[in-house]
Parts: C-alpha cells; structure tokens; sequence
C-alpha cells in the first residue's frame, strides 16, 4: 500500500559525504514528517534527523552541524546530506514516514533500510 524507496548509502572514506534519498510512494493522504534513523548490530534504533511537511527539523546531537535533512513535498521525498563522515556512522540507515493513508488514521512507516560504511 506505502512503500518507501531508499538510495545513496554506501562505503566511504572518513571525511567524505554521502547522500541519502528516500521517496514514499502508494496511497498517500497526507505526510506529517519524514525522517531518518539508524541502528548498529544489538543497539536500538535512534533517530539521525527528522522534518515535518513544515519544515520543523530535528537533529541527533552527534550529528549536528554535519547532517542536513530536507524535503520535497512535491515528490514526497526527504534527503539526508551527511558531510564530514566518522566510522561511528557506520550503520543501517532506515527510512521513516508518519503519514495518513485516510482522513482518519496516522501510521509509520519504514524502508528496508540502506547500508552506511565509513572507514578510517
């Protein structure tokens, strides 16, 4: 019914940049926020960003002043420009939607999850 389509993750140098998309798709009423978190092996699941239709944002402190999230109402997509990457980024990169399919109900919904590598 939603289905959220990730790209961008990857392996890179300590330092380097990457990009993440992630475009929602399917019977889509309206969106409330976007966001981006991340979860390494035994740890829970924490959120890296976040940004609502409005453009409020929020941020991990780990990753402030590095990370910027954005959107595009339009296309239903949020992006994740991650700059001055450390080896503790490395992790799975999940996608994350909270959004109405009917006028009535809101739920999350989640990507399959994108690959993060960051080496030293």
């Amino acid at each position: 019914q939603v289905q959220l389509v990730e790209s961008g993750g990857g392996l890179v140098q300590a330092g380097g940049s990457l990009r993440l998309s992630c475009a929602a798709s399917g019977s889509i009423f309206s969106i409330n926020a976007m966001g981006w978190y991340r979860k390494a092996p035994g740890k829970q699941r924490v959120l890296v960003a976040a940004i609502t239709s409005g453009g409020t944002t929020n941020y991990a402190y780990s990753v402030k002043g590095r990370f910027t999230i954005s959107r595009d109402n339009a296309k239903n997509t949020v992006h994740l420009q991650m700059n001055s990457l450390k080896p503790e980024d490395t992790d799975v990169y999940y996608c994350n939607a909270d959004l109405w399919t009917v006028r009535t109900t809101s739920d999350d919904y989640w990507g399959q999850g994108t690959q993060v590598t960051v080496s030293s």
